[in-house]
């Protein structure tokens, strides 16, 4: 099984999982997002443990050490991107199953289970982008969005698409429903790693809000800022961020 294929093996599991566990019935709200959380993260470090015990490894929901830093490859993962809205059963959240070698997310899966029938966009396997809209679609946080993201929206004339987590956000781009994920708001490597590398394997633009490149596996794992979109945007959304 090749790196790619048990990424998606796992972020489709570990979907599974969080939708039987929110289906139990039996915990709702912030104790559910917290049982998912944990559940799918139990789930997915002991697979990675187990399929590729000599690679590094960070997670959200485990205890980050120094280890990985002298490590080639590291799988980044989140169990339950968008925590929020899986506890409030919503669509818009994602599990993130990534890799970066050498510092460059090179590999990922983003399952998006709470779908009709769940997917799984994955990084080997890009299928070809949809057509574009006229006015461009940007992807906000639905409860708190970036006063640079609303600042460059107003300068390019684009509309703004609430939505939830990072990954649902980053995949809402792939799949064509919008053309420009800016986020400012502050984010940690193990919520975009696996989406930069699903995204750039479909052709879109990824990079920080200055242009400079995602870097993965830090000591500081504080990733603050990202831009995904269509390229056909990038210098415009760089060009307002500059005059802003």
């Amino acid at each position: 099984m090749t790196d790619a294929e048990l990424a998606t093996a796992l972020a489709e599991a570990a979907g599974k999982i969080l939708i039987d566990v929110r289906e139990s019935g039996l915990i709702d709200g912030k104790a559910l997002g917290k049982a998912g959380d944990q559940t799918a993260n139990q789930f997915l470090v002991h697979a990675l443990r187990q399929q590729r015990p000599d690679d590094g490894l960070l997670s959200e929901e485990s205890k980050d050490t120094d280890e990985r830093l002298s490590k080639e490859r590291v799988w980044i993962i989140d169990p339950v991107d968008g925590t929020r809205e899986y506890g409030e059963a919503r669509s818009d959240w994602a599990v993130h199953v990534g890799m970066a070698v050498n510092g460059v997310a090179t590999i990922g899966a983003v399952a998006l289970p709470g779908l009709d029938g769940g997917t799984v966009l994955r990084s080997d396997q890009p299928g070809e982008l949809p057509p574009m809209a006229e006015t461009p679609r940007m992807l906000v946080s639905r409860t708190r969005p970036a006063a640079e993201a609303v600042a460059v929206s107003e300068k390019i004339g684009a509309e703004l698409v609430p939505m939830g987590s990072a990954g649902a956000k980053a995949m809402a781009v792939v799949r064509g429903e919008a053309e420009i994920y800016l986020h400012s708001g502050g984010q940690y490597e193990w919520d975009n790693c696996a989406p930069a590398a699903v995204a750039a394997a479909y052709g879109l633009h990824c990079s920080r809000i200055d242009g400079s490149e995602l870097q993965y596996n830090q000591a500081d794992t504080y990733l603050p800022d990202l831009l995904i979109c269509r390229k056909e945007w990038a210098d415009r959304v760089f060009t307002a961020l500059a005059e802003i």
